[in-house]
């Protein structure tokens, strides 16, 4: 078992930063594949980004690339989105998710996931 618990959510003006932080009780946090996803009113959850177990590669969706960064300390049991940038549309619940063995095509299905935290409310004002 995985518990996940996000911080680092608020109210940020457009063109400002955040960034988020999940940290992970439980065994073997190195072992996952770690991911944000988000979800805005009367929307889909969307994948936003992941890192793999290492922190060797990572990987974004197109709507935030150059923008968020992904990492993790695996000695902290920690992993970390980094937003600049922040638009309107970025306003969202954000996620963490934990799965084992994800290969990269299954990197943005929220099934592919194990474990999720409750969620930490970003909010982008105009």
């Amino acid at each position: 078992q995985v518990q996940l618990v996000e911080s680092g959510g608020g109210l940020v003006q457009a063109g400002g930063s955040l960034r988020l932080s999940c940290v992970a009780s439980g065994r073997s946090f190195s072992s996952y594949t770690m991911g944000w996803f988000r979800q805005a009113p009367g929307k889909d959850r969307e994948f936003v980004a992941a890192i793999t177990w290492s922190g060797d590669s990572t990987y974004f969706a197109d709507s935030v690339k150059g923008r968020f960064t992904i990492s993790r300390d695996n000695a902290e049991n920690t992993v970390y989105l980094q937003m600049n940038s922040l638009k309107p549309e970025d306003q969202a619940i954000y996620y963490c998710a934990a799965g084992l063995l994800v290969v990269e095509r299954a990197l943005s299905r929220s099934n592919s996931y194990l474990y999720w935290g409750q969620g930490t409310l970003v909010t982008v004002s105009s």
